[in-house]
């Protein structure tokens, strides 16, 4: 009989520029312990926690920023493995399952990706749609795609 997997319970974070509307830029960060992996900032749920103090928290403690306005949530969770690379690198799980937002960055927030002792990320950057798909990590990019087309087409982006 085959083990079921297990899923860390995760939040994740679409976050758009302050230029937004007036310009559509999503934020993307290269991480600082896996080469050329560029993803939005998530991170896991902790015990007792909702998943909107989690996209808090996880903000502050990943970019150094949670000065944010919430302009959507994706109405599912989204599951998926980890790929073959970096299962048991990660965590004692097979993958997660992740609730989304859509943030805006607020006028002066101000990203700080050395806000923590050991930092989530090395270097970020706001892209538009057409350059969000070449430069995230290839096994993020068709949910990435799913979020934020929900978003599209809600008219929230």
């Amino acid at each position: 009989m085959p083990k079921q997997k297990s899923y860390r319970p995760n939040v994740a974070a679409v976050i758009l520029s302050s230029k937004y509307p007036d310009k559509c830029e999503f934020f993307v960060a290269h991480r600082s312990d896996i080469r050329n992996a560029w993803q939005f900032p998530q991170g896991g749920i902790d015990e007792g926690e909702t998943p909107h103090e989690a996209l808090y928290r996880e903000l502050l403690e990943e970019i150094g920023c949670n000065d944010v306005e919430i302009l959507g949530e994706f109405p599912e969770w989204i599951t998926y493995d980890f790929p073959a690379t970096a299962k048991g690198k990660c965590y004692p799980f097979d993958g997660q399952t992740q609730k989304y937002f859509l943030v805006r960055l607020k006028e002066d927030a101000k990203i700080d990706l050395q806000a923590f002792e050991i930092p989530e990320f090395k270097e970020y950057e706001f892209v538009a749609y057409e350059e969000l798909f070449q430069k995230v990590t290839y096994f993020k990019r068709k949910v990435y795609r799913k979020v934020i087309d929900y978003f599209i087409d809600e008219g929230l982006i």
